[in-house]
């Protein structure tokens, strides 16, 4: 063991062996330990600087298994939590042997009297090892699709392929099966422009889940930020995840990774110390001010990791450019991103964070998406974010559910996320909103209009958990029926969601698997159902409504009026005597004051001038002169719409009040009007 380099951190091989650099400001003493087999070989790191402790290993390479034991005092009251029996994974590994299991050896206390005591167990026998991982830069072309033209899809790694049967068994669930031929052809002919991967970093299930029989199916309790789950891999996760992403560029979809850097799965005082909190617990979290043992919880999840910090924010930033620039991600999806960016207990807009990444010149170049709450004190933080960040818009989420399930809303609020959000998230233009109306977190799209109630039983908390306010609808029945006319309204129902998404401005998100018809039978919180209920369900899939989609997607991506970079202004264009949007009764005629503040009133049409569409680099099949008109019956009887007169002819695209997809119909214009009876609820 040679003196080595104080950085870059984690473990990196270069001439001679291999450098291993670790973070830790209060420790005392640092042993690297290597495996050979169930063998294990302690070096002390001999360095010290600025708080890194780093040494060279001579003679080591690429596949070496390692973990660090950190010495210094234990006192849990002013935060310290060091004790070397506890073998700790390198916050910057890059691959681990295996997975995190609940194992109470993995507690660094025992209660004696009272008092936390050290615990002397030794845990290495039920942690996985880091392994040292030779740099590789991902030279693969990237789509690099505009934000305006993007058509996000959010799935489940393991969930997408675990029931698909053009995939063979052994691939099925893993990063490989999302690279078959079958699940890329279909992404293609769907039409999405790139897939939000649920998080992809090593996570472990919580104790209390283990208890119950039950494992952490969506990742959000993240070990190291930095390693592809091994669960999802068939044998090497890192190479199968770069393939993955290869794969999927090819086929010109971009992949974004959700990721967890606001917590990590050591949760509150009382958890396991697998990393951080034995290697430097004051240092990696914060805690609370006049009591030094427990941690401050803006997560939900028990501790928050202090991203403010230098060290810190170093970590979370190598780790962000390492999944750009080694494994190919085109981007992120931040969960309870506000957390990232408090100073002092409060959120702020030009947090250290935010500016780090503004400044970077990798980072700042991608797909940057906040959810933009957290469960702290003044957490909500919608249309907050600066330039450059687009955020998970729930208020679209709340005014389309609520408008399509017959509330008393009007549609001036409807108006505003159908163009934008422009109240919302001020300058930053229509790309600023990522608009959904389902995500992993909730109902899916057919239990949306199935259940009134959540029926979370299977997750053994007494139907407690998950959201209770939902903004369902059940057609009065509760859950499934065999009753024709309910399963075609929901059907229907189904249809003018997604056509209300699509045909918005700003960026549609849909959830994995609501095309296909993906039911959880009344779960609105699957996070712990790591079976069928989560997974897709193949051979039954609505490939009729999967088509319908298709087309939709389809018509976005050839009208530039759909998809704006610059928010709608209702106003006469400078060249010429026309409006880039204009809002119509249903009698042709623009909305007067009193139907946008009538609760009662529910039909409009939305007409988007293509010719006025702002100039700009045209993406594929761009018809830049056609012209669009969104109609939107909220009624339960058929309407009648006077459409306006031009010089060319109308087109009816896509009609949702169908059950199949639409023979083009042709309204040629003449003089006297032309008129369109749309169907109920579409």
């Amino acid at each position: 063991m040679l003196p080595g380099k104080p950085a870059p951190l984690g473990a990196t091989v270069c001439e001679g062996g291999v450098n291993f650099a670790l973070w830790s400001g209060s420790a005392t003493r640092v042993d690297l330990c290597v495996f050979d087999g169930e063998t294990e070989i302690r070096h002390e790191l001999p360095r010290c600087t600025n708080g890194v402790w780093h040494g060279l290993l001579t003679g080591a390479g690429p596949g070496l298994r390692y973990g660090y034991r950190v010495h210094g005092p234990y006192e849990p009251e002013t935060g310290q939590r060091f004790n070397p029996a506890k073998l700790l994974i390198d916050p910057y590994a890059r691959a681990l042997t295996g997975v995190v299991r609940p194992d109470d050896r993995h507690l660094d206390y025992r209660v004696e009297k009272g008092a936390w005591q050290p615990d002397p167990r030794d845990s290495a026998a039920v942690i996985p090892k880091a392994v040292v991982i030779a740099p590789t830069l991902n030279g693969g072309k990237r789509p690099a699709i505009p934000l305006e033209d993007s058509v996000i899809y959010e799935l489940h790694v393991k969930g997408f392929t675990a029931r698909h049967p053009g995939i063979s068994p052994e691939l099925r669930g893993t990063y490989l099966g999302l690279a078959q031929p079958p699940v890329i052809d279909y992404l293609k002919g769907l039409g999405v422009t790139a897939v939000e991967l649920l998080p992809c970093a090593s996570f472990m299930t919580e104790p209390l889940l283990a208890g119950r029989g039950l494992t952490n199916y969506w990742g959000y309790n993240t070990v190291a930020f930095s390693a592809p789950h091994s669960g999802y891999a068939a044998t090497d996760p890192v190479t199968e995840f770069r393939a993955m992403v290869g794969a999927l560029h090819e086929a010109g979809i971009e992949v974004l990774l959700d990721v967890v850097y606001n917590h990590t799965a050591e949760g509150g005082a009382g958890g396991p110390s697998l990393s951080f909190r034995g290697i430097d617990n004051a240092g990696y979290y914060l805690l609370r001010t006049h009591d030094r043992a427990a941690c401050v919880n803006n997560s939900g999840c028990g501790n928050s990791l202090a991203v403010s910090r230098p060290p810190v924010m170093q970590l979370v930033m190598d780790s962000l450019r390492y999944w750009v620039e080694e494994m190919g991600v085109d981007g992120f999806r931040f969960d309870l991103a506000p957390s990232m960016a408090r100073v002092d207990g409060e959120y702020r807009s030009d947090a250290p964070f935010l500016q780090a990444i503004h400044q970077d010149p990798v980072l700042s170049g991608v797909k940057l998406i906040a959810e933009p709450w957290d469960a702290g004190h003044a957490g909500y933080r919608l249309g907050q974010f600066p330039a450059g960040w687009s955020e998970w818009n729930d208020k679209y989420r709340a005014t389309v559910r609520s408008f399509w399930r017959g509330d008393r809303t009007g549609v001036a609020d409807l108006s505003s996320r159908l163009s934008g959000s422009s109240d919302i998230f001020g300058s930053r233009g229509p790309v600023a909103s990522v608009n959904y109306v389902t995500a992993h977190d909730g109902f899916t799209l057919a239990d949306l209009v199935s259940y009134e109630e959540r029926h979370n039983e299977a997750n053994g908390e007494d139907n407690r958990d998950g959201n209770p306010h939902n903004q369902s609808w059940n057609h009065g029945v509760e859950g499934p029926t065999d009753t024709p006319q309910i399963k075609h309204r929901r059907l229907r129902d189904r249809r003018a969601l997604l056509a209300t998404l699509l045909l918005s401005q700003g960026v549609p998100m849909l959830l994995g698997g609501d095309e296909l018809g993906r039911t959880q039978r009344g779960n609105n919180n699957a996070y712990c159902q790591d079976n069928e209920l989560s997974w897709i369900d193949w051979e039954n899939a609505d490939t009729d409504l999967s088509a319908f989609v298709a087309a939709l997607i389809g018509w976005r991506s050839r009208l530039g009026v759909l998809r704006r970079r610059e928010y709608l202004q209702g106003q006469l264009h400078e060249h010429g005597p026309v409006h880039d949007v204009q809002w119509l009764r249903p009698d042709g005629a623009p909305m007067q004051v009193e139907q946008w503040h009538d609760p009662d009133h529910r039909a409009i049409a939305v007409l988007l001038r293509g010719d006025l569409a702002e100039p700009r680099v045209a993406p594929r099949h761009r018809l830049p002169s056609d012209d669009a008109l969104v109609v939107i019956n909220g009624y339960n009887v058929e309407t009648s719409f006077s459409l306006p007169v031009f010089a060319g002819a109308w087109t009816v695209a896509v009609d949702s009040g169908q059950g199949e997809l639409v023979e083009p119909g042709l309204f040629r214009s003449s003089p006297g009007s032309v008129t369109l009876l749309v169907r109920p609820r579409s």
